[in-house]
């Protein structure tokens, strides 16, 4: 298990980049917990798996260093940094059995046999394939192989770090719930060093202690994912977790109100003066539809019955707001308005999080 440092970290697939556009992954500073579970969630390009494959060794950042427990091993190979990887698509040995194939890198390291024969039922076990540890891999599906592929990154006990770069793509969604929750409870019992890359938030919420979000190639929030629900440093954090994500309207600040064209609201805590273009964030779920005079006058677009709640698709002169309402509640014609709970609200500026002081 290790701490992974991050020190000036940046990497450009161009061989003589001239700015910052140039890099895949821009210049990150952070410090990773020894023994914590960590996911990389952001959309398709962001810099993600560029990130994973430097940590382990694949490829060599244009700049910075990598630490692993306070040891530069920027320059190391992969099979030197004690790490495995888990990839998108299976990785297999098709002419041998299942066993075997879960059984390599152990045997790779000289393990005790005994030892051997007890890791790879375990894991059997957990991956639901002890009926298959004597088949041979070829002919198995796309979903068994990747399960093997996975068995066989979680087989050794003694690594630095568990890298998954979206291991879950070909697995059916009621197989992808189990093995989540499979590597949930091996982080919890073994305790080793676990980075996730996923697009799923679901996938990133339910594994990680914290969640790294990337946009545009560098993190732009790290935190626990109640932190990324109510707290989103970044407009994209808003907008890309929930479901539906924040709202987002344009607003004049002025201490503890905003004005949203030409409609006044309380902010819950008062703010300086702030440069750019301002906004303000409320997630769905800290909404509520009015009637009479408070909060803003909306036309509502259309209504949307969840199950567990129905989602509310509203304008409000151009603007679209998403609001959340009970299953049972009945939306009536003079339901016009919506309502923010202040202590839900947010207030972005350049697509930056200001913080407010209370009143």
């Amino acid at each position: 298990m290790a701490k992974i440092t991050l020190e000036n970290l940046a990497h450009s697939y161009l061989p003589n980049p001239s700015s910052e556009d140039d890099y895949a992954l821009k210049e990150l500073n952070h410090e990773w917990v020894d023994g914590e579970a960590y996911a990389l969630l952001g959309s398709s390009g962001c810099g993600k798996s560029t990130l994973l494959n430097i940590i382990s060794g694949l490829l060599q950042p244009s700049q910075g260093r990598i630490l692993f427990n306070d040891v530069d091993v920027t320059d190391q190979p992969t099979a030197e940094r004690n790490i495995a990887q888990v990839f998108q698509f299976p990785v297999v040995y098709d002419t041998m059995t299942v066993r075997d194939n879960l059984a390599f890198p152990l045997r790779n390291r000289g393990a005790d046999a005994s030892y051997v024969a007890q890791r790879v039922q375990q894991i059997g076990e957990m991956i639901g394939m002890e009926a298959e540890l004597d088949r041979k891999a070829r002919g198995l599906t796309a979903d068994a192989k990747q399960k093997i592929s996975l068995g066989r990154g979680m087989v050794r006990e003694d690594v630095n770090a568990l890298l998954f770069d979206e291991p879950l793509t070909v697995i059916d969604p009621h197989m992808k719930w189990e093995l989540r929750t499979q590597l949930k409870q091996l982080h919890h019992d073994f305790g080793h060093t676990m980075i996730y890359v996923t697009h799923d938030q679901t996938e990133a919420l339910t594994f990680a202690d914290k969640v790294v979000v990337m946009y545009d190639g560098g993190v732009v929030q790290m935190g626990t994912p109640q932190e990324l629900f109510e707290t989103p440093e970044h407009t994209f954090v808003g907008y890309f977790i929930g479901s539906p994500g924040m709202n987002f309207l344009d607003a004049e600040i002025a201490g503890r109100h905003a004005n949203i064209a030409g409609t006044q609201i309380d902010l819950g805590a008062g703010y300086g003066a702030i440069d750019g273009k301002t906004q303000v964030g409320v997630r769905p779920e800290f909404t509520r539809l009015g009637t009479g005079n408070e909060g803003l006058p909306i036309n509502i677009t259309r209504i949307e019955d969840v199950g567990r709640h129905k989602i509310v698709r509203a304008d409000y002169k151009g603007q679209e707001i998403n609001i959340i309402a009970d299953e049972g509640q009945e939306i009536g014609a003079d339901m016009n308005r919506v309502v923010f709970d202040p202590a839900g609200i947010n207030v972005y500026a350049n697509d930056w999080r200001v913080k407010g002081e209370a009143a």
